[in-house]
């Protein structure tokens, strides 16, 4: 379990680093300064790529698009049943950003651990393809 959280966590703070409602964000900071640093402004793009190229390799790998949007639906139906029962509102822009940060970071944090759980699960390892 401590491992999906680290990943869970790993991918969160990739999303939330590249945009969140806070003024602490990538997009905000090269919107407002990164022509006066295009060096560093290009140098946080490209790990951010580096990042999301990891992520979302891993995730396409591990679950595929149709796992990805299955999880989203998981995602989506357990916000609902939230709102249906009156623990949250969706009236706050602030706060439904936010809750698409969790989701998004969810959906990429089960991509990348699906592989250690299905090993746990079935004692056997999946094998990347090699090209001969």
């Amino acid at each position: 379990m401590g491992g999906f959280v680290l990943r869970w966590l790993f991918a969160f703070l990739l999303l939330a680093a590249t945009y969140n409602p806070t003024d602490w964000n990538f997009t905000r900071w090269v919107m407002a300064s990164g022509g006066d640093m295009m060096s560093v402004a290009v140098l946080g793009s490209l790990l951010l790529i580096v990042g999301y190229i990891i992520y979302l390799r891993a995730t396409m790998r591990s679950i595929g698009p149709i796992g990805m949007l299955l999880v989203l639906g998981l995602v989506g139906a357990l916000l609902w049943v939230a709102f249906d029962l009156g623990w949250m509102n969706f009236e706050n822009p602030t706060a439904n950003t936010w809750i698409a940060l969790v989701a998004g970071s969810f959906v990429l944090g089960i991509g990348l651990s699906s592989s250690h759980v299905r090993r746990r699960l079935s004692g056997q390892a999946d094998m990347d393809d090699v090209d001969d």
